[in-house]
């Protein structure tokens, strides 16, 4: 077997079944590990019909992805050994979601992983249930497997870059709805209610069609948007598969770090760490619970090609003034100034928390919700939030 890339996914693959050729930039020259695997520099990959598996962050624009003539996904190498499978997927809230549905099934024996925490060749086969976040860069390589439920959050544009369009980012999300048969659900918003597939379709254009169409009382929910829908969803995979509603253990879910965290500085003001809104959708849906007050905003970061466009006109029904970093702090200049919202050239995040603190007081928010992805100056979303915590509490 072939591997491309050696993180997470592939490394994964590698340990479990040994005797791999692994192909990555990283490797300057060859190496064998004790498994039997065989580590090469991409350069010396000439192509053919061995099977391989990518790492699904690489694009297809890769040399290695174009001189590749059997390429499957990690989801079709275990395609014959999955057990029965939620897929979740979207642009903002499958974490959420996907962690929330294992919350409520994971005393029935049910396992997670994919996009988040374990990778398939690490989930045991013998489970009862797999619970996948599921990426776009995943679905895009993936032919054969297919998901026994599909939960689809809205779709908005995201990996632009990536994909080359918009139009192949969505594709991506809806290619599990083509591949499914009658025996499938899948519960995907009103808008692709039109999109064929065999299985059983539930569309929703707002959580209270989710709570009518599985009979859940949302006044026994604990949870406000965005993460209501985030809940809704799993309790219907809940209902779909076990005829039940477990309102308790819902409610016992605690939000994960960097996702509309609010805490309190030395001052007494509010801050609201929401580094992992990694797209413009993410920010306006984090946005909308602090519609009403005065909110100084940290945006930027890598945006992935995507239009910042609707976040913009969202901004501008706002009182909101922006502090602009990351590589895209120039692009978000020149959009506040066209939208004539106010803004401020910080280029750092540290810069960005001191010229806020100058401004913040107890009748406004303080928000870093930066509509972009980190690494052109973090090593994760996670390292900007908590360097975001850290900056705010060195304040004077």
């Amino acid at each position: 077997m072939i591997l491309f890339g050696y993180g997470k996914t592939t490394r994964a693959i590698a340990k479990r079944f040994g005797n791999c050729k692994v192909y990555d930039d990283k490797f300057s020259a060859y190496t064998m590990d004790k498994y039997g695997n065989e580590f090469y520099p991409s350069e010396d990959y000439k192509g053919g019909d061995e099977l391989a598996v990518t790492s699904p962050g690489i694009p297809p624009s890769n040399p290695l992805i174009k001189r590749a003539k059997n390429l499957i996904s990690e989801y079709d190498l275990f395609a014959d050994r999955m057990p029965k499978s939620v897929w979740i997927s979207g642009t903002n809230g499958k974490t959420t979601t996907t962690d929330m549905i294992y919350h409520l099934l994971k005393e029935r024996g049910a396992v997670s992983g994919g996009n988040i925490g374990s990778p398939l060749a690490d989930l045991p086969s013998d489970a009862p249930l797999w619970i996948l976040e599921t990426s776009s860069f995943t679905l895009h390589y993936t032919k054969k497997a297919k998901p026994d439920i599909y939960v689809l959050l809205p779709i908005t544009p995201d990996h632009i870059s990536w994909h080359g369009s918009f139009e192949e980012y969505e594709r991506a999300k809806l290619k599990p709805l083509e591949m499914m048969d009658e025996s499938g659900v899948v519960i995907v918003p009103q808008k692709y209610e039109h999109v064929h597939t065999k299985a059983k379709m539930i569309t929703y254009s707002s959580s209270d069609d989710l709570a009518s169409y599985f009979g859940i009382d949302m006044d026994k929910i604990n949870f406000k948007e965005p993460f209501l829908l985030d809940a809704l969803l799993a309790m219907g995979v809940e209902r779909i598969l076990f005829d039940e509603l477990d309102y308790e253990l819902i409610n016992t879910y605690k939000i994960g770090a960097h996702r509309v965290e609010e805490f309190i500085d030395k001052k007494g003001r509010v801050w609201i760490n929401d580094s992992k809104a990694t797209n413009a959708d993410a920010t306006i849906a984090a946005l909308g619970a602090f519609k009403y007050k005065k909110i100084y905003l940290i945006l930027g970061g890598d945006d992935k090609g995507a239009d910042m466009g609707e976040l913009f006109k969202f901004l501008k029904g706002l009182d909101v003034k922006i502090f602009a970093i990351g590589s895209n702090a120039e692009k978000l200049m020149e959009l506040a100034k066209a939208y004539a919202i106010k803004a401020t050239l910080s280029n750092e995040l540290e810069r960005a928390v001191k010229a806020i603190d100058k401004l913040h007081g107890s009748d406004a928010v303080a928000m870093l919700s930066p509509a972009a992805a980190s690494l052109d100056q973090f090593d994760s979303y996670a390292q900007r939030g908590e360097k975001f915590l850290e900056f705010v509490k060195e304040l004077r």
